[in-house]
C-alpha cells in the first residue's frame, strides 16, 4: 500500500514538474515572438514602456526637475524680488546656451523614461 502511495506521488510529482517546464518553454517562446513583432515593427513597444513605470521615484525625480523653473517663475513673479528675476534670466540665458549634444541627451533620458517616442519621432523628422 505504501509502495503505491509513493509511485502515485512520484507520477503526480513528474507530471507538476514537466507542467512547469512546459510553461517555461511556452513562456520562452511567446517572448521571442512578442520581441520578434516589436523588431518588425508590428506592435510598439508598450511592453518596455509598462515595466520601466515600475521602476521607482525616477519619474518623479524628473517631474519634480521639469516643473521646478515653473515654480521658480511663479514665486520670481509674485514676490515681486527683482534680484530672483535677474537670477532666473541668468539661469535660461546659460540654459538656452547648452550644447547640442546635451540637449538631445535630455530629451532621449526624459523620453526613455517617460516613453515619448512619438514626441522623439517629431524632433527626428526636422
Amino acid at each position: 500500500m505504501w509502495l503505491n502511495l509513493f509511485g502515485l506521488a512520484a507520477k503526480t510529482g513528474l507530471h507538476v514538474y514537466q507542467n512547469r517546464q512546459n510553461q517555461k518553454r511556452l513562456m520562452s517562446d511567446a517572448a521571442l515572438l512578442h520581441a520578434q513583432r516589436m523588431a518588425q515593427g508590428k506592435i510598439e513597444y508598450k511592453g518596455q514602456v509598462l515595466t520601466s513605470h515600475e521602476k521607482g521615484f525616477k519619474d518623479e525625480i524628473v517631474l519634480f526637475i521639469i516643473i521646478l523653473p515653473i515654480i521658480l517663475i511663479a514665486w520670481s513673479v509674485f514676490s515681486g524680488d527683482p534680484a530672483a528675476q535677474e537670477k532666473l534670466d541668468l539661469f535660461f540665458f546659460y540654459f538656452n546656451n547648452l550644447p547640442t549634444w546635451f540637449v538631445w541627451l535630455t530629451v532621449g533620458i526624459f523620453g526613455s523614461i517617460y516613453g515619448l517616442k512619438p514626441g522623439l519621432d517629431m524632433f527626428k523628422k526636422k
